[in-house]
């Protein structure tokens, strides 16, 4: 049973605090929270859940804001053993996009919180945004359970999803760093991720759900399979080795050209044809040939 009195809040939920962000709090002793600051006091959060910052997307807010400003302030608050330095606890993305920019001051807003709530709301910001990905969530989660000794039925409170999202998101922790990497690159998702955690080689299975482009059904079943001598799964839809001569010599035909892992899935009527990306420039060079 948790007994701790300053988990009593949590009632109320972060979604308010996060809410509470963008305006100023009272004070007795007032000073200007929302306002403009040189952007080299404010340094990142260590403990901020995002690590992973696409080149492409810092460098499409760069230009926005070239163009438009600082929509949004960042928030932060008072940095430890300094005088006017603060330290982030939302808003990194801008902030590193408005460096690259060249803007030599930031909007902030500034909250004077603790270490636990600087990380709360951090996670519940991001996760809001869904800027995470599976893997930085799940460290996100871990970090709050042991600083903070936080349940999982606390984080399902704080952030505003399941106990069982929590659970399962916790889950991918137990799988390999390759395999993580796998997710954090989107090249695996975290629903195939999950059907490997219980496999004892989860590395090689990961490797070929992404090369045969498996779904979550298909990965489960080859999951299975391995506990059983290594069976092949029975999945209802021809496999790669299946496929006729002329549609793996387009496939190898389109993945040249685009660059990009092609798979086509031919059947009696119609089919389809999945482009396999493992990265946001990818995805935009994609969208930007289906728009030319």
């Amino acid at each position: 049973m948790n007994d701790d009195p300053s988990k009593k809040r949590l009632g109320r939920g972060l979604a308010a605090l996060i809410g509470e962000m963008d305006r100023p709090v009272e004070s007795k002793n007032p000073i200007p929270l929302e306002r403009q600051i040189p952007i080299e006091f404010i340094s990142r959060n260590p403990r901020n859940p995002r690590r992973v910052f696409t080149d492409a997307e810092l460098e499409d807010l760069a230009q926005s804001i070239r163009e438009h400003g600082v929509v949004q302030p960042v928030v932060v608050r008072p940095a430890s053993g300094a005088s006017d330095r603060y330290e982030l606890i939302a808003g990194e993305r801008r902030w590193r996009a408005a460096q690259r920019a060249g803007l030599t001051t930031l909007p902030i807003i500034m909250r004077d919180v603790d270490d636990r709530v600087a990380l709360e709301l951090a996670i519940i910001e991001n996760v809001q945004r869904s800027d995470l990905n599976p893997v930085e969530e799940a460290a996100g989660y871990q970090q709050l359970i042991d600083e903070h000794e936080y349940t999982q039925a606390d984080l399902a409170q704080v952030i505003g999803k399941s106990r069982s999202h929590v659970a399962n998101t916790l889950r991918l922790l137990k799988l390999p760093g390759n395999v993580q990497d796998m997710i954090t690159d989107g090249s695996l998702s975290a629903g195939h991720a999950r059907c490997l955690i219980t496999a004892e080689n989860p590395g090689v299975l990961a490797e070929r759900i992404v090369r045969e482009g498996l779904s979550v059904r298909q990965a489960e079943a080859l999951a299975q399979s391995e506990g059983k001598g290594g069976a092949e799964p029975k999945t209802g839809k021809a496999s790669a080795a299946e496929k006729d001569a002329d549609t793996k010599a387009l496939e190898k035909l389109l993945s040249d050209v685009m660059g990009m892992k092609v798979d086509i899935n031919h059947r009696e009527k119609g089919g389809d044809v999945r482009i396999r990306y493992a990265s946001l420039e990818q995805l935009d060079e994609i969208c930007r040939r289906l728009q030319n």
